[in-house]
């Protein structure tokens, strides 16, 4: 099987590695490609940042009419292929075609408002500041920028940043998760085919560790956006920061949904249950924490087990799948022993969902929607991102206790509430200490035009993805104060 090649100055190039890692399906553990991996990804890394450094010196003159032109065709590209796209998503990913279909809507999105970038950077003005002196703002480019890239949405993440880079005048390397690359592949495939871009303005290039420490020390590259675990967060902020970059790192999260006693039962079900177990629980905004606050008698609890047991695991393409397998083997073994862990803490099991077989799929990495309660509020597992399929069931009386408890959290990348209560929702909103907030949501996804925000240990920065933030974030302020003395100009 053939190894996967970099797009680098506008051709694929094979990479000067000769070690390579297995892309694996997670449902059934077939093996369907293969991706550099090794120390000379940092070689690959380095000559793509060198011809994206070039392109750059060329693109940044060029006007943002200009520049926003091929993201109109991008956006046409992406959703000419959407199903494609989706269904590469599914295999190397392991979420449900449904899932994988809206992921690649988000990233269409993002295209969408990045063509408006000339509208959104606008300079800022300010005629006679004194006598015969003007003042005003502009953005300028910052150079060649970097994106570092996980495996649970490998369609719609890129897109928080590439297209946003390349309307405001940057080139753009993407080094994508070596356990998806096949997503990124296949859309710069059709850029590549249908996109008159200038040669290294964009790159893709695979790797491991090696190609990222690659990213972070080269002088050229002058801002980083990541996503991914908050330990590896911690360290591309620190890295970058080292090295003089701007950087944008999302990080982990342990997200609480509270229940307020007026909620409307069924929807309110519903609505937590596909948060907590969509994409298999793998990504930063999953439900993870529920709260039922007040005297709930257990409605709630009945209500979120019942519909926990009723969602169909299995492959992402079958019809009828809601919910497909974690990541890894080793994701699975992770996820299974931190729910013993659970129970080894005190938690009572209410549903189990390990060692779970799906007929015809039997060496996927499935794990099953698994329910603990009564975990200490001061354990290991209670402040540790699972990233998988288990709910944790807390209660709390009052909801002053409960927005305390959720401040005391380490994360702070989601919060959601739900009420019929409008003070109650106020309350919670103003005081809770997250970046995105639901009030009847149950996963407070910001779309294109509004920053994916986070708080705390979920994020390290200061500018997020998306819209205004990425304007900013991929452009530097030059202010400019002129005067043109009369007795200098030409009389008229």
């Amino acid at each position: 099987m053939e190894i996967l090649k970099n797009y680098i100055n506008g051709s694929w190039v094979e990479s000067k590695s000769t070690s390579s890692a297995d892309v694996v399906n997670p449902a059934n553990q077939e093996i369907i490609a293969k991706v550099p991996v090794g120390k000379s990804t940092g070689q690959d890394m380095a000559l793509a940042i060198e011809h994206a450094h070039k392109a750059y010196e060329d693109w940044k003159n060029v006007p943002t009419m200009k520049r926003v032109q091929p993201l109109f065709s991008l956006k046409k590209l992406l959703e000419d292929h959407k199903e494609e796209i989706a269904v590469l998503i599914t295999n190397e990913c392991g979420k449900t075609f449904a899932e994988s279909l809206g992921e690649v809507q988000r990233a269409i999105e993002n295209v969408e408002v990045a063509c408006g970038a000339y509208v959104m950077g606008q300079s800022e003005f300010s005629e006679n500041i004194a006598t015969g002196i003007d003042e005003f703002m502009i953005r300028q480019p910052l150079g060649v920028c970097g994106c570092i890239t996980p495996f649970n949405f490998p369609g719609m993440i890129p897109f928080w940043f590439l297209p946003y880079a390349i309307a405001t005048g940057n080139a753009f390397v993407i080094k994508p998760s070596e356990k998806v690359p096949m997503t990124m592949q296949y859309v710069f495939e059709l850029i590549d085919k249908n996109l008159d871009l200038p040669k290294g303005l964009l790159s893709l290039v695979h790797g491991g560790k090696d190609a990222v420490d690659a990213m972070l020390q080269d002088s050229k590259v002058k801002a980083i956006s990541f996503v991914g675990s908050t330990p590896i967060a911690k360290y591309i902020y620190s890295e970058g920061a080292k090295y003089g970059k701007r950087v944008q790192a999302q990080g982990g999260a342990k997200n609480p949904v509270v229940i307020m006693p007026d909620a409307d039962v069924e929807m309110t079900t519903r609505i937590i249950t596909d948060s907590v177990y969509g994409c298999a629980g793998q990504r930063c905004l999953a439900a993870s924490v529920i709260i039922p606050t007040g005297d709930d008698k257990g409605v709630f609890k009945e209500a979120l087990v019942e519909a926990a047991k009723l969602r169909t695991t299995g492959y992402g393409m079958d019809a009828g799948t809601e919910m497909g397998p974690v990541i890894t083997p080793e994701s699975k073994t992770r996820i299974e022993g931190l729910i013993q862990k659970g129970i080894d803490e005190g938690g009572n099991l209410l549903l189990d969902g390990r060692n779970t077989t799906i007929s015809g799929y039997e060496k996927g990495n499935f794990v099953r929607p698994t329910i603990l309660e009564g975990l200490p509020l001061n354990g290991d597992l209670m402040g540790t991102e699972i990233f998988g399929p288990v709910m944790s069931l807390v209660n709390f009386k009052k909801l002053e206790e409960t927005i305390d408890f959720i401040n005391k959290g380490k994360y702070g990348n989601m919060a959601c509430i739900f009420t019929r209560d409008g003070l109650a929702a106020r309350t919670f909103r103003n005081r809770v200490m997250a970046g995105n907030v639901g009030i009847n949501i149950g996963v407070a996804a910001p779309v294109a035009q509004f920053p994916f925000s986070g708080w705390k240990d979920s994020f390290f920065g200061d500018l997020h993805g998306q819209g205004r933030h990425a304007i900013e974030f991929f452009t530097q302020t030059k202010v400019v104060i002129e005067r043109w003395p009369r007795n200098w100009s030409r009389k008229f």
